[in-house]
């Protein structure tokens, strides 16, 4: 049996269809957790789902088409979880998009204007919708992946760049809200936990078949990043809060 910090936790992942997603569906089920998927491709999320089920017999994996560009929608979302399963330990973001251009006076603001959507305005949305269950849960913890050119922004992925770094800040900025409300409630620290995974870029099995030559230098296979993910819940929530946990040198 799973004695683990994540077992018995009750998870939302959120962007669960994509290969980060079933990867991060696959490694919570394996640590015994509750896991919640949402996105909005119903029918990749039903098999991201199926996968981890199959995977993990008798792990409880479910998933919900979620629109999480609409605030309500996803304060609904985190409604229904506590209301079934009782608590929310986890919120993990994983809602992710990429655009470039081939240099920064061809920058499309198009581009911006779906960008800030998909890695700003879902992060805000999540972390305002499960804020106070994470807070509740006494292991609660918020993980978004971001990338390392938040740090050091190059010519043409400008929109990209400036998307994440907005991203992280607004995840710090739940990272300060969880100390001050541990401060508050006299602990010695947060209950809860904002953390921060940095990434060059990741690596799947199947790019690997499409492009057996390629070495993907530094990227990050998407099965250490969900080891990654699961480890957020190895460390004291004080450990973890409001810091960048880099999976690639810094720039």
């Amino acid at each position: 049996m799973n004695n683990g910090p994540l077992n018995g936790a009750v998870v939302a992942v959120a962007g669960a269809a994509g290969p980060a997603g079933r990867a991060a569906l696959l490694r919570l089920a394996e640590a015994g957790a509750v896991v919640v998927g949402a996105d909005s491709d119903a029918q990749r999320l039903a098999e991201a789902v199926d996968a981890a089920r199959y995977a993990h017999g008798g792990a409880t994996v479910t998933g919900d088409t979620v629109d999480l560009l609409d605030l309500r929608a996803t304060r609904d979302w985190a409604d229904r979880i506590q209301k079934e399963f009782g608590r929310v330990d986890g919120m993990v973001h994983l809602v992710g998009g990429w655009r470039g251009s081939a240099s920064f006076p061809e920058t499309d603001l198009a581009d911006w204007e779906l960008l800030e959507k998909l890695l700003i305005k879902t992060v805000q949305h999540t972390s305002l919708a499960f804020h106070d269950p994470l807070l509740r849960s006494g292991r609660g913890r918020f993980v978004l992946v971001s990338q390392s050119g938040a740090h050091k922004p190059t010519a043409n992925n400008a929109a990209y760049n400036a998307g994440k770094a907005a991203a992280e800040a607004w995840t710090l900025a739940l990272g300060d809200a969880f100390r001050k409300a541990g401060t508050a409630e006299g602990a010695d620290g947060p209950t809860a936990a904002a953390a921060i995974l940095v990434i060059k870029a990741l690596v799947h099995d199947a790019m690997r078949a499409e492009r057996p030559n390629a070495k993907f230098a530094g990227f990050t296979d998407v099965k250490e990043l969900a080891d990654a993910i699961a480890g957020v819940w190895d460390k004291p929530a004080q450990e973890v809060n409001g810091q960048r946990l880099w999976l690639t040198p810094k720039p």
